[in-house]
């Protein structure tokens, strides 16, 4: 499984219409893009995996990130023997802890020990029937013990919400070999203001989660910054304007260390497929 380029990362294609996710993935694939990834917070994830597999030819479909909270490594272990025997070697298991507040929301104090648990979980599936290979699952890893982790027993790092600056911190963390393949969000639009009335509120969404608030804390942030959703921060994560500013975003990840970067796309509807702007992308990001 090669892995390199830029992907797209979307709810839609996991939570949306699966006939209009089909086809939206096969057009994903004829305009150039390397990979679809997507989100697991709860459903058949491995039914919307095979629905993309299936409306493409040669691309990698990811999960970013199946969450180990809800799946048992047997099980998981089964569905990637049956997804690749169906479709070849296409489909990335990417892994993650997910964070303590969605997980406990379901069952109070079951988030514990998220290295441990991650252990187990990769443990599970290598002594599953038919393991899951190490060459194709990479963990949803931001601080430095995760990252050590993904470098000894997966393919890489799939860093979520993530600036440059973590690029270049994880590359050196990995080393090498390893894939680093971060998610970068993307706004096309005018102003700043433009950009902040449709990303403000998703970010500050995902900032009251302790993994990402302590990570950007880690990388020089201030507790005001993450509070108030500073332009600073804001600018840091979201790659806002028009393609140009696209590419030199993802341009300054490859230079820190990315092997593949997947662009998700906000748009003033959440839930509409951005089919749109991933054409405008497209020419820009090759």
């Amino acid at each position: 499984m090669e892995l390199s380029g830029i992907g797209v990362w979307s709810q839609q294609l996991r939570y949306g219409d699966a006939s209009e996710a089909a086809e939206a993935a096969a057009e994903l694939e004829e305009l150039g893009y390397r990979a679809m990834w997507v989100p697991d917070i709860g459903g058949p994830v491995f039914d919307a995996v095979g629905n993309l597999l299936g409306a493409t030819r040669d691309a990698v479909v990811a999960t970013g990130i199946l969450n180990l909270w809800m799946h048992a490594p047997e099980d998981a272990a089964a569905s990637f023997a049956e997804l690749t025997d169906a479709h070849g070697d296409r489909f990335l298991m990417g892994i993650g802890v997910s964070h303590a507040p969605l997980v406990d929301a379901a069952e109070p104090g079951r988030y514990r020990r998220p290295l441990a648990a991650m252990s187990e979980f990769l443990d599970g599936l290598d002594a599953a029937a038919r393991p899951v290979p190490q060459g194709s699952r990479v963990l949803a890893a931001l601080g430095p013990k995760m990252l050590e982790t993904a470098a000894k027993r997966a393919r890489g790092v799939h860093p979520y919400l993530v600036p440059p600056e973590h690029t270049r911190l994880a590359r050196e963390a990995v080393g090498d070999g390893p894939l680093v393949v971060p998610e970068q969000t993307v706004i096309l639009c005018s102003t700043r203001d433009e950009a902040r009335e449709i990303g403000a509120d998703w970010l500050r969404s995902y900032l009251g989660l302790p993994n990402y608030a302590g990570n950007l804390l880690r990388l020089g942030f201030t507790q005001e910054d993450v509070d108030a959703v500073s332009d600073r921060l804001f600018d840091a994560l979201i790659a806002w304007g028009d393609e140009e500013a696209v590419r030199r975003r993802v341009d300054e990840h490859r230079a820190a260390g990315a092997d593949h970067v997947c662009v998700q796309v906000l748009t003033a509807d959440g839930n509409a497929f951005p089919r749109e702007e991933w054409r405008r992308l497209a020419p820009a990001l090759r």
